[in-house]
Order: C-alpha cells, then structure tokens, then sequence
C-alpha cells in the first residue's frame, strides 16, 4: 500500500466533500472479515477524477453510481473513480484479512479461556484496512454502522448501539469525524456501565480480566466522572458525541486511542496487582489524556499531520493537568518532570528534532508523519504549552482555547487558526512567541554562574522563559523563591548572595539547567532533605542528564543514588529517579565490567527501601527494581515458592515473572518457566514465558528466541517481549553475534509487517552494556544501512521501499544518535 502524500490529500480535497459513510461489517469469519462502504460525497467538478483507499484487501468489487468499476481501477489499496458526478454514491464490498499487528481489525485469542475478540484498531491511514475511505483526517464525514458477529458478543463503536439481537448490532449515526477516528471492539466482553449527566457510560475488558475490572471499577468510575465534569465546565462547547465507553483491548500499539465515544486503552493498565504510585497516577493522566481529546482532535481535528501536535500537546498537558485538578492526583507534574518530559529533552537532542508545530511541507506522506508521533510531540509540546500558560496566565489560555474549539468545531484547523484565537483573548505577542517556542526546534540553556557571590542566570539560546528560582541555606531550608523573566540579557539574583539555588525548581519551563559549582555541591551534599518534591524530582533529571553529556561521571551518579535515593520520601519522586537511572545510565552508559557494581548500587538502594516495610507507597517500585537487579538467588526462590514477598504479602503476577525471568538470567533450571506458566495461562503469562524464555542465558535459547522473532510471524505483543528478553543486560557476549543480524533482518521485517511494526523493529533496537567494539560495529552497521537507504534520494523524499523503510528508517536515526551519544561518554568518562 502506498502511503498517502501531502500532495494527494491536498488535492483530494480541493475535489470532494464527503457527506457520509455507511459502514456494515460482517465479522462472523474465522480468518477474514466482509465490509461494505457506502460513501456519499460530493465534487466540486463535474467529471473530476480521484481515488479512495481499500488496503490489504483480499478481494473487491465497487460500483460508482450504480455502474461497476472495472476489476483494474483497484490497485496498491486505492480504488481510481473517474468521471465524478456533482453529487456521488460510492458502494465497496470487500474481504479483508484479520491481522495481529495492531494495525487494522485485530484478531486475539485469549489463551486463559479460548474467548476471541476482534477490535479495529485505525489511526493514521489504518482505517482504510477496516473500511474504503478517503482516509485523510480534512475529509470529515458521518458513519453509520451496523456490525453482524457471534450472537454472544457485545459489540461497541463511536456511537451509541440502538438495536441489537441475533447477532447484528446498528449504531446511531455520528457527528462528522475523521476516518481514522473510527473504533469497533467486538468480543464477550465484561461491561460495567452506569449513567452520567444524561449519558451511558461503560468500562469494558477481556473476560479474563473480569476480577481486575470489578476491583477497579469504582476508581475507574470516579476517575472518569470527575474529569469528564471537570472539562465538561472548562471548555465551551459541550460534550459533542452520544455515549462514552472505554475499552480495555489487547494487542493496541498506542498506550491509549482518542476513538469519540469509545476509547480504546493498552489492558495492560488495568493492572494484575498492585500498582505503583507512578503506574496509578499514569492511569489516571492517560484517561484525562483521552478524554481531553474530545474537544482537541475530535471535535477539532488537524487539517495535516504537521498540526498533530494541536491534538497531542495539548491533550497531553490537559492529562496531567486534569488528573491533578478534578481527579486528586495532585503529583502530576511531579511524574511529568521525572518521567515524560525528559524524554522531550532526548527527543530534541537528535537530528529528527523538529518544531513542535511543523511546517506541513516536512510532512511529506503519512509514514513520515507518523514518526512525528514523538516525545517532541507529546512530552515537549506539553511543556511548552504549560510555559505558555506560565506566561499567559490560566485563565487567558482556556479563553483563547474556548475561542478555537468554537470557531472550528467539527472541523479542521491548523496552526495559524488557534494563534488567532489565542490572539483574539491576549494583548501579549502570541505570534512573536510561538515564533520561537512553536516554530524553532531545540531547547535553551540556563546557566548558574556567579558575579562576587551573586548569582547570575543566563539563557543560552534566545527564548523568552519564566521559571521560579530558588534559594537555599546550607542546611537545606528555603530562604526564598522568585518568578524571573529571562531572555537575552542575564538576571543577577542579589537576594542570593552567597546561597545555592536551583533554576526551574518549580519546571515552569522547557529548558536544559547546568547548575554552578557551589549550588551542585549542596545538591550532592542536601538533595534528599530538600522540601520541595518537584525540585527533587527536577534535580534527579538534572543529574542523569548531566551524565548523558559527560559533565557528571557515571561513578559520581551512582554514588549520588547510594547517598539519596533510598532517603527520597516521596514515591513519585523515587520511582521517577530509580526508573531514569535504570533506563538511561545503567542500560546505556556502564561498560559492561561495571554492569555488576552498578545494578548492585540499585539493588542496595531498594533492599533499604524495603527494610522499611512492605506497605509503605515506594514498595512497589522498590520491589520491581529488586527483581530485576538482585543477585538473591534464595530470596527469589523463597518468592516463588512461599507465594509472597513478605508475609501477609502476595506476590503479583507480574512481579512474579519478574522473578522468574531475573532467576533463568543468573542461570536457574528453565523449567521454572513452565510452571510458572501452568500457574498463570493468562495472556499476561504467556507474554510473560516468552520474555524469560528470551532472556535465558544459553545460545540455544537465543537462537529460539531470534527464529521466533524475526523468521516467524509473531503478533506485536509477543514480538515486543521477546526482543525486551533476548537483550538482556550481562549477556553481550551471547548476543554479539546477533547484532550485525538485526541490522540485516530489521527491515525486512518493517517492509512486510508494516508501519507499527517498523516502529516494533526501531524500539528493538539493542540496549544494553556492550564492549566499545561491539557498540562501534553496531553503530557503522546501522550507520551503513541508512546510507544506503537514502542513496540517491532527492532533497525532502523519502527511503525507497527497497531500503530501510520511511517509519524504521526515522526510528533508527534516533536510536544512533542515542549509540553515538553512549559511545561518546563512555570513551570519555567510563571506560578511559
């Protein structure tokens, strides 16, 4: 299937005006599904000529207006239409296969009790592998559907299910969205429904997880209702579609889908035990997150991807933001500056940064644009957007909002639309500074310098920020704070004189922060007794970011974690911490010589925290990091075997296979995996057999592991887990042989499994300590592939199919410059 240009979509849509789709799928088949679109549009010439796409399809037959198409007009998933009439009905029967890739109408079997339930997981050009489409998100249109499947299911969509029986359900008809917006999930699923301000309301997960469902269901209940009031009087425009289900779905590549009416969610968050305080507040922001995109995405939706970071950005700053201010999760920004906005920071170091709002132009075709569903989308575009509410003030920014939801509801809008909005409610430049927020790509520096004890911050970089700056004693206590402006011109801090400050303590602003030496020295002497939890939680990023750049060395950071982190009072603060040191220094930056020391720093720091009962908020995380780094043989043993971490303890499922994969990896009998697994024959465990399977320390299983993978046809989930067991830390010498074979099977592998897949490929990439040679060989490796890639490519094209393809080729891009910045601090402050 060709991926759809910039071009094509302009030009389609200065042809069409869709009116409506009438969608009937027949999903009583085993291996294939029937889907029949009905497509009411208009063209604004009489005897235009266009397309319409239908992907994968085993077989077509479509008529124009009553006349059959030729069998040739349907080639590379597009249907060719000639010769438009003013007003136009197109009708496309067609047989589409199930896939278990996430992209289409995915089919899964629940191996705890043999259930299947098939969902149309769309987005992006996905749709057009459910249904015929003009599948660009401009081209907006009604659907009405009905649905044939098992008498037994329940089958939900974006409207509200008005007939069903006999095994055919009928929906209402929606308001105007785009195609990719379209959900079904078909399945016996286990409901739990209730009414809310006039509107039924359901939660909904696999059979299997009926138990974590019912546990969870009040949270879940009192989570939604209280965000849904919470935007329901914040925004204008109300409410725009007729019911509001949320499904808990296996085998989704996203964590969550904004689908209007029927969300769709990752069923990993309906968790098995219990789950950390980050875990819990990730729940709770996720379901903000797609709430919010009611109004931003789906009652206002980007004309062109280069917009997406209108629907993204701010549904990911309405998530954290909402959780805190309706659902009680007031610690939101606290894991936003921990966990999500460093990634934003990483994102914006490699070549593939861009503007937040991108020029549509870079956006040439779809594949392209789904590599800017990234944390320069998500994580930075949130952080900009709480700058701006920082700078405008709260209430001028949910006016201007209001302005542009209205202006443009159940339509398309792009960058220049909410700048006028915003510009309609503020007598502040909003052009002039999403000029330099919106428009530019990388980040400032602020610097701490001082001036006779003074201190002096300066901004590197050319932006306007407003942050808070704090001042400390020696011993610790705040002696004040400030809110300072700061662009081109430096701001000393009199009132300072003398004291430790901390830039952004309150992270108003997306910035990096290079302290001067007094103030890093009371870090490292008082940064477990400061008061402030989101300053911690700053100062943590700080330090892990400092030793990405080699300004920190790996030694001094560790021996930081052995001072503080297992003294950290606050549980977001240190799982946040625990998890950066974990993924982006211990995974990437120690030779493997060190790997031992390091992990057992780790294991230290959450034995201590242990110590202090097994009840207490950082238990969880403590323990998960326990399983992962300790070398206890016993202790895990007593684990399994007990049942319990503690007594009066259980131990969770997942916990569980954490043990089990952490006890093959020091060498234990295998066949604790299967019976592990007669234990739990859920999809969790099956999942949970093949990442331990992986990850056991013998050729023989890696040979397994790699046949599984890369010469079989696994679904997303399993081939996630695999690869997360086969590069597993401390066996680089079981696994050099391999590296140079990813580099050759990786794309293969994304050209036939498609987009979400190559993204699968890309975050499969190798990390773990590895000898500087092996990282080098990797490096040119992937270095050498994208060359060839690219060869001969003009300016603004994109890879052939017959090199790394579009959506693999951006991901490995990023995941070298990762490598490249890994090798560079090790040669300079490890392995030297």
């Amino acid at each position: 299937m060709t991926s759809l240009s910039l071009s094509d979509s302009r030009q389609r849509a200065t042809v069409l005006d869709v009116t409506s789709y009438d969608v009937h799928l027949d999903l009583t088949g085993v291996e294939h599904f029937g889907s029949r679109s009905t497509i009411r549009f208009a063209a604004r010439e009489t005897g235009a000529e266009t397309f319409v796409e239908i992907a994968d399809a085993l077989s077509v037959r479509a008529t124009l207006n009553g006349v059959e198409l030729p069998a040739g007009a349907w080639a590379d998933g597009r249907i060719t239409l000639t010769d438009l009439a003013e007003h136009n009905e197109l009708v496309v029967d067609a047989t589409l296969p199930y896939v278990t890739n996430g992209d289409g109408m995915h089919r899964f079997v629940d191996p705890a009790d043999g259930e299947t339930y098939v969902s149309a997981y769309c987005g992006m050009d996905i749709a057009s592998r459910v249904f015929a489409c003009f599948d660009q998100p401009d081209l907006k249109a009604t659907v009405t559907l009905t649905v044939d499947a098992d008498p037994r299911w329940t089958v939900l969509a974006n409207g509200q299910c008005t007939l069903s029986g006999e095994g055919h359900w009928s929906f209402a008809t929606t308001p105007p969205i785009s195609p990719y917006l379209f959900v079904v999930c078909a399945g016996p699923w286990h409901s739990v429904t209730f009414e809310h301000r006039g509107l039924p309301f359901g939660w909904h997960a696999r059979q299997s997880l009926a138990t974590e469902l019912e546990r969870d269901a009040d949270e879940l209940r009192r989570i939604t209702t209280s965000c849904f009031d919470h935007l329901t009087a914040t925004f204008d425009e109300p409410y725009a579609f007729d019911s509001y289900d949320q499904v808990m779905v296996p085998g989704l590549n996203w964590g969550a889908m904004e689908m209007p009416g029927c969300i769709t969610f990752d069923d990993g968050l309906l968790f098995r035990g219990t789950p950390s305080a980050m875990q819990a507040q990730h729940r709770a922001m996720v379901i903000a997150h797609e709430m919010a995109h009611m109004w931003f995405g789906d009652l206002v939706t980007m004309k062109w991807w280069e917009d997406s970071w209108l629907s993204e950005s701010f549904a990911d700053y309405m998530g954290y933001q909402v959780a805190g201010a309706a659902a009680g999760f007031t610690d939101g920004w606290i894991a936003c500056a921990v966990n999500s906005k460093p990634s934003g920071y990483r994102a914006d170091e490699r070549r593939s940064t861009h503007p937040v709002a991108e020029d549509a132009e870079a956006m040439v075709d779809v594949d392209t644009a789904f590599g800017n569903f990234d944390m320069i989308t998500y994580a930075k575009g949130n952080a900009v957007l709480r700058q701006l509410v920082t700078w405008l003030g709260e209430d001028t920014f949910v006016a201007g909002a209001n302005a542009y939801l209205t202006r443009h509801g159940f339509g398309n809008a792009e960058l220049a639309d909410f700048l006028e909005a915003l510009d309609s409610v503020s007598d502040r430049d909003v052009r002039a500074w999403a000029q330099v927020w919106l428009r530019q790509s990388g980040f400032d520096t602020i610097l701490v310098s001082r001036d006779g004890g003074v201190p002096v911050l300066t901004c590197e970089g050319g932006r306007p920020h407003r942050l808070t700056v704090t001042g400390y004693a020696d011993s610790g206590e705040v002696v004040g704070s400030r809110l300072v402006d700061l662009a081109d011109e430096p701001v000393p801090l009199p009132e300072f004189a003398g004291l430790a400050v901390v830039a952004n303590s309150g992270d108003e602003t997306f910035a990096r922060v290079r302290p001067d030496p007094q103030s890093w020295a009371f870090v490292v002497d008082r940064l477990s007794h400061l008061e402030d939890p989101l300053t911690r939680a700053v100062l943590w990023h700080t330090a892990v970011d400092m030793t990405r750049t080699g300004d920190l060395r790996v030694p001094d950071l560790f021996a930081l974690v052995a001072a503080h982190l297992a003294a950290e009072p606050h549980p977001m603060v240190f799982e946040g911490a625990l998890v950066l040191v974990r993924e982006q220094v211990l995974a990437r930056l120690v030779a493997p010589a060190q790997l031992e020391e390091a992990a057992g720093v780790v294991s230290a720091v959450a034995t201590l925290v242990l110590a202090d009962g097994w009840d207490g908020p950082r238990a969880v995380a403590a323990a998960q990091a326990l399983a992962a780094t300790t070398t206890d043989v016993a202790l895990l043993e007593e684990w399994l075997s007990s049942g319990q971490t503690a007594p009066g303890h259980p131990l969770d499922p997942d916990l569980r296979w954490s043990a089990v994969r952490r006890l093959v990896e020091l060498g234990a009998d295998p066949s604790v995996i299967d019976r592990t697994l007669e234990q739990d024959p859920s999809a969790s465990g099956e999942i949970g057999a093949l990442r331990a399977r992986a990850a056991v320390p013998t050729p023989e299983a890696k040979a397994a592991a790699w046949a599984l993978v890369y010469e079989g046809e696994p679904s997303n989930r399993e081939f996630r887990a695999v690869n997360d067991g086969f590069w597993t830390s401390g066996q680089h010498d079981l696994v050099d042989a391999y590296l140079d074979r990813y580099v050759e099977a990786g794309p293969e592998v994304a050209r036939r499994r498609g987009q979400a897949f190559s993204k699968g490929v890309g975050h499969s990439f190798p990390v773990l300590p590895l000898p500087l040679p092996a990282m080098e060989r990797l490096r040119d490796g992937v270095t050498g592939a994208l060359a060839d890639s690219t060869a001969g490519v003009p300016t603004g094209g994109v890879p052939t199919a017959a090199g790394v393809p579009t959506v693999l080729h951006r991901e490995w891009s990023d995941r070298l410059d990762d490598l490249t910045l890994a090798l560079h601090v090790r040669s300079r402050t490890v392995d030297s």
